[in-house]
């Protein structure tokens, strides 16, 4: 028979509970990738721009796909998600805020706040 091994063993997935920080932390990584992906659809605005009328006009029907604009939107919403979290690396590189209250409390406001700043620019375009 083997011998039994008493070593305690690793959380699976269903029961590991990742803290909003990391949760945080994986967002910000995947809208700096977005944002790059997104700056493909803003150099084919701007060829569009300096193609002329029918290139431009043949952009606005592009543009005018519901899936397109959602896509448009959340490029501005990790726009402003990768600018509110910087601005919490900001706050850290200063030294502070590192107790899990005030991190918990920073991250909830950084939803917050880039969803704010997202629906502003929703008001105005």
């Amino acid at each position: 028979m083997a011998k039994k091994n008493n070593r305690p063993i690793s959380p699976h997935l269903q029961i590991y509970r990742l803290p909003l920080t990391g949760i945080v932390s994986i967002s910000h990584r995947m809208t700096g990738v977005m944002l790059s992906a997104g700056l493909v659809l803003f150099v084919y605005i701007i060829y569009a721009v300096l193609g002329g009328a029918v290139t431009y006009a043949a952009m606005q029907a592009f543009a005018g796909f519901w899936l397109i604009k959602a896509v448009y939107w959340g490029f501005v919403y990790a726009l402003f998600f990768h600018l509110c979290h910087g601005v919490r690396h900001l706050i850290w590189d200063a030294g502070n805020s590192f107790d899990r209250e005030t991190l918990n409390r920073y991250a909830l406001i950084e939803l917050g706040a880039s969803l704010v700043l997202t629906l502003t620019v929703l008001l105005f375009i």
